[in-house]
């Protein structure tokens, strides 16, 4: 018997949290090795281990707590990597050595598996002046480019890249330089971008007031703070960045208010943390604690909620201590405030069961309800270890009970943290939780909605060939089994069916019980007016919530994935074709004519003593020009081999047909460790780059490419093969057309890959 609710748990499983030798041979041998293997390693942090081990065990089996990916992968393990998913970096200085230090802190934690976060605020304005060197300054986001091309470079532990998030706040000269940064969709791929709204301006945006945006005290300029504002909604609008993050909100909230300041968040927003700040996530999963589903009888198991929540948070205290940390600065912060973040996933499945329908004011009151159980057994729970264990060393009685969430709590649990203090500042958050949502029986992520009731997947199998399996949601199998064919009741609604308002209310509902923040994403559909959807954030603002992610499918985002609805049948997903830069193969390679028409550019990179030509030759397929081949020359010889490998590959690609775009954001995105250089004004990572750039510039020239950062325009040869292989975002990881926005991250429901490390 397996414990897996669905093959493609234990697939998941098997490629992401099973403790294998590095040749592969297996270690856990099931699920249940797994979980022995998690509580064993935590349990030995506690004065009776056997006795803890148990309690460990029972609260993970059958996937009832879920402790994050980090832990699971991690725990028990003689793996040098850390099991805190989530880091904000210390504060940039704004000087040159300073900008750099940080550079090198961020690869060490990134090597290790961290995602982070900066505030790129502290560094000075482009054009201000630089001291001493007669110059003027670059700006925060020539520097945020070599943190990207950077991360590219960085390997996450998990075979996951690293993900990073940057904030900028609303006053900072740069700020729409960097509101506007992700038109180029070439540009801070590894990024997630948020401004720091403050409630000074949303006052501001309000009242039609004048903004100035300052540094270092001098007003560099000044314009309508609803002017700023409309820049942040249309970019939001058209590609689903920056987010929002209502930065004063988080502080006036924060339980230790009295000696931290915040100013960033961990990538996926739900941890908002201090310079050095870290955290270590945790879901208890609700789907698992409704008794008599979809009866008249059905409820969450409150005795067992209570249970499994006091148990978790324990467990998550040992991981602290556990836990390896790629600096000793994050070490020591975490040390000191014992910040943990408890959740849940699995919300809309639990709503769906007791027979609410998720958006409904219904289904906001019951997630209340819930969420504040869960905050009050975690509070108490915390209270009781620190009368056992001490409280965490920066507690403070005084200033901590004076805090919003605290003063929220019921007057029993005020009382046991004045008496007793309590082990850790923060204890709840929302987390992304695509990935262990899959492991634990494809539940519904987080407090998402369902995604979709059903989808195709298809899996590889040794002899190379694909299968086709059936992914069900969680609560439909459930329903599936108890009911046969039965139409789904009409409370049954998924992402595809919800509005805006919808998203909001059940955001805001959890808010209210949440000390840190939660990561969610607000779904609205394609052809939402500009004005309704700039409604949505001042709902978010106006409702408590402390952030706000939206996405909106477009040209520039893309359709991820959409739901064919049918109330006869159990909807499955229809993959649509999408603008993106991948490639489609054409069954043979395109034929050369004879004669080809073509350019040459002449590229000269600073201190290189000869320049490099770029010929690139086209061909016409339905009356349009498409690149055929390139080749790359220079008297340089030390460029030789690098130069005919580089011309090859190209010309290869190029022949294959297809969008072939994206050769040119592979090649910007090349970072060389020695530096780049500034060309014409714009800082490039690399040599490679800029060969990337002459080839888009090519690409613009001839109408491939609408412009610089752009998509393809239609290409008549990809267009006959799309009957084939429709064209849309395929997976980094495995290749499957399963993307899908969650929790402000793409996420692959055939894998589980995500490009948040979490």
């Amino acid at each position: 018997m397996t414990r897996f609710a669905a093959p493609i748990a234990e697939q998941i499983w098997d490629m992401k949290y099973r403790l294998k030798e590095a040749d592969g041979t297996p270690v856990d041998g099931s699920a249940e090795d797994t979980w022995r293997r998690i509580a064993r390693a935590l349990a030995k942090r506690e004065a009776d281990p056997a006795a803890w081990e148990d309690r460990f065990y029972r609260a993970l089996e059958d996937f009832k707590f879920l402790p994050a990916g980090r832990i699971v992968a991690g725990a028990g393990t003689d793996r040098s990597v850390t099991l805190f998913n989530c880091f904000v970096m210390g504060t940039i200085p704004d000087t040159m050595a300073g900008i750099f230090d940080m550079l090198k802190e961020a690869a060490l934690t990134m090597q290790q598996g961290g995602g982070i976060g900066y505030d790129f605020s502290t560094i000075r304005p482009r054009g201000a002046a630089v001291a001493g060197v007669a110059a003027d300054a670059s700006g925060p986001l020539s520097f945020m480019d070599v943190w990207d091309s950077m991360c590219r470079t960085i390997m996450s532990a998990g075979s996951r890249r690293g993900a990073m998030m940057a904030t900028m706040r609303c006053d900072h000269p740069d700020i729409e330089d960097f509101i506007g940064a992700k038109a180029d969709s070439a540009r801070l791929r590894m990024f997630n971008l948020s401004v720091l709204v403050t409630d000074a301006f949303m006052e501001a945006v309000k009242s039609d007031a004048p903004w100035d945006l300052t540094f270092g005290g001098k007003v560099y300029r000044t314009l309508p703070a609803r002017e700023l504002w409309n820049r942040i909604m249309r970019a939001t609008y058209d590609y689903a960045e920056p987010g929002v993050i209502f930065i004063d909100r988080i502080n006036q909230a924060n339980n230790l208010h009295y000696c931290e300041t915040i100013s960033a968040t961990n990538p996926c927003g739900e941890q908002p943390l201090p310079p050095y700040g870290a955290c270590l996530l945790g879901s208890v999963n609700l789907a698992r604690l409704v008794t008599e589903p979809f009866t008249e009888g059905a409820a969450l198991d409150d005795t067992a909620l209570d249970e499994l929540v006091r148990t978790a948070i324990r467990m998550m205290d040992n991981v602290v201590d556990a836990s390896r940390f790629p600096l000793e600065a994050q070490a020591r912060e975490a040390e000191a405030k014992r910040r943990i973040g408890l959740g849940v996933t699995g919300l809309a499945d639990a709503l769906l069961m007791v027979g609410l329908r998720y958006g409904s004011p219904e289904a906001a009151a019951q997630t209340e309800e819930w969420l504040k159980r869960i905050a009050r057994a975690a509070y108490l729970a915390s209270a009781e270890l620190a009368r056992e264990k001490g409280p965490f060393p920066l507690f403070d009685a005084e200033g901590y009970l004076a805090s919003e969430t605290v003063r929220a709590m019921d007057e029993d649990v005020q009382a046991a943290i004045r008496s007793h203090g309590i082990r850790n500042a923060l204890l709840t958050s929302i987390a992304p939780t695509g990935t262990i949502s899959l492991y634990a029986g494809n539940v519904s992520s987080g407090i998402e909605p369902v995604f979709a009731y059903a989808y195709t997947r298809k899996v590889l199998q040794n002899d190379g060939t694909r299968t086709e399996e059936e992914v069900v949601d969680y609560a439909v199998q459930l329903w599936r089994e108890t009911h046969g064919d039965a139409d789904l009741p009409d409370h049954f609604v998924n992402a595809q069916t919800l509005a805006p308002e919808d998203h909001v209310r059940m955001q805001a509902a959890a808010q209210k019980w949440i000390d840190s923040s939660i990561s969610k994403t607000i779904n609205v559909p394609e052809d939402i007016s500009f004005e309704a959807f700039k409604d949505v954030y001042l709902q978010a603002y106006e409702s408590g919530c402390k952030g706000c992610t939206t996405y909106r499918p477009n040209e520039v985002t893309g359709s991820v994935l959409t739901a064919s609805e049918d109330r006869a049948e159990t909807p499955v997903l229809v993959k649509e074709a999408e603008g993106g830069a991948e490639i489609v193969y054409m069954s043979e390679p395109l034929d050369r004519p004879q004669t080809l028409e073509g350019n040459t550019y002449k590229l000269k990179w600073p201190d290189s003593e000869h320049a490099i030509y770029l010929t690139i030759n086209d061909i016409v397929v339905g009356g349009r020009r498409r690149p055929f081949e390139v080749f790359i020359n220079s008297k340089n010889m030390e460029h030789f081999a690098w130069t005919v490998a580089l011309t090859r590959m190209i010309s290869a690609v190029f022949r294959r047909g297809g969008d072939v775009s994206f050769v040119v954001e592979e090649l910007k995105a090349v970072f060389d460790p020695r530096g780049g250089a500034w060309v014409k004004g714009k800082y490039i990572p690399s040599i490679l780059a800029a060969i990337g750039g002459v080839i888009e510039q090519h690409l613009v020239a001839t109408g491939f490419l609408e412009a610089e950062g752009m998509g393809l325009k239609t290409d008549p040869q990809a267009e006959t093969a799309r009957t084939a292989a429709p064209r849309r975002k395929a997976c980094p990881a495995c290749g499957q057309y399963e993307l899908r926005m969650v929790e402000g991250c793409l996420t692959c429901a055939a894998c589980g890959h995500s490009k948040c490390s979490g």
